[in-house]
């Protein structure tokens, strides 16, 4: 396979139009054009990460010492959050209602907002169990569940602190000596003993709505996922290798799809990170060239092409269940859609 995807590759997009279709377009269909709105982790907010602050000596003390401070709490990857008027806000209290952080758990400055500085203490722990009721409303929710349904500054609050929190959870020894790591600069950085620092990581992976000739949708369902789950293409960067050229080959690898090699055969249009772990999804719409499909059955267990019509009824009746309105999927695929899916319930991804 890879053989025949290099060899269809280095051929101009007339060619490998010519070669895999006996019927060609005499114009390319459209791609959607960007960017993508209403991002659920990526919306505008008026919160800023101040990096420049955390090395400031004894920052994350005197923040913790301001009862005008802020502080979110996350247990293995939950929140406290309360109901709001369609949705939900997270319980931000001041440090002295926060119990006092444990050995292992994770003190982050996130920025600050509207004058507001906040922090986040971040644990591996299951969160607190309230017995006595004072709770109240609160419920712990992850960031799939309740992401789309959080005020702006409040899901970027809760993206900064679960991403960092999955980074320091696996990032305890240095890869270099095994030695024990120690944290710095307010929760960014992990140090060495000797003063060598490792720094956050990001995962890139391109995400890319692929549309036929005839102006199709492929999505592709994955073994691991519930029965009818569908969704588009998306797979990770590799080292040397531009977002364009990792949507082409992935594409290729996983449904045997090529897509043209056209300047506008593979069009950007959004970015939103995406911490499970540890990742930044960039998304694309992208043109092929050829339309017979031959999955990996690895990755992609099945795969198929949708008009809107098709793709409406299905969604409609259970046979397709899209990615959640949390994940830019669901907004590539709606770009291309036209619109909202009619989709009855939208549940968080299993």
């Amino acid at each position: 396979m890879v053989a025949a995807y290099s060899a269809l590759v280095t051929r101009s997009p007339a060619e490998q139009q010519s070669t895999a279709d006996p019927q060609p377009q005499p114009t390319p269909v459209p791609l959607a054009r960007g960017p993508l709105a209403d991002l659920a982790l990526a919306r505008p907010s008026s919160l800023d990460r101040s990096g420049a602050r955390r090395t400031t000596p004894g920052f994350l003390d005197t923040l913790w010492a301001d009862p005008r401070t802020r502080v979110l709490r996350v247990h293995s990857g939950r929140a406290p959050v309360v109901p709001r008027r369609g949705g939900w806000r997270l319980v931000l209290l001041p440090p002295a209602d926060v119990p006092a952080p444990r050995p292992d758990d994770l003190t982050l400055y996130l920025g600050v907002a509207d004058g507001v500085e906040h922090l986040a203490v971040v644990s591996t722990e299951s969160e607190p169990e309230v017995a006595d009721g004072s709770a109240g409303d609160e419920e712990w929710r992850g960031l799939r569940e309740v992401g789309t349904a959080l005020p702006d500054l409040d899901a970027r609050l809760f993206t900064e602190a679960a991403a960092m929190g999955n980074w320091h959870a696996v990032t305890r020894f240095s890869p270099r000596t095994g030695e024990p790591l120690e944290t710095t600069t307010a929760g960014w950085v992990k140090a060495e003993p000797a003063g060598r620092e490792h720094f956050p990581r990001t995962d890139a992976a391109v995400i890319m709505a692929v549309v036929d000739p005839q102006d199709r949708l492929l999505l592709g369902h994955q073994p691991i996922w519930p029965e009818n789950r569908y969704s588009i293409l998306a797979g990770f960067v590799e080292p040397g290798e531009s977002f364009e050229d990792t949507v082409r080959r992935e594409v290729f690898e996983e449904a045997g799809v090529v897509v043209g090699s056209g300047h506008d055969d593979v069009r950007y249009l959004g970015s939103q990170p995406w911490p499970f772990p540890a990742s930044i999804m960039v998304g694309f719409t992208a043109r092929a060239v050829t339309t017979d499909i031959l999955v990996d059955g690895d990755e992609i267990a099945l795969a198929r092409w949708f008009s809107r019509e098709e793709l409406a009824e299905a969604v409609a009746t259970g046979a397709v269940l899209p990615p959640p309105s949390v994940s830019i999927s669901r907004k590539l695929i709606e770009a291309w859609y036209g619109g909202p899916l009619p989709v009855p319930d939208d549940e968080p991804w299993a």
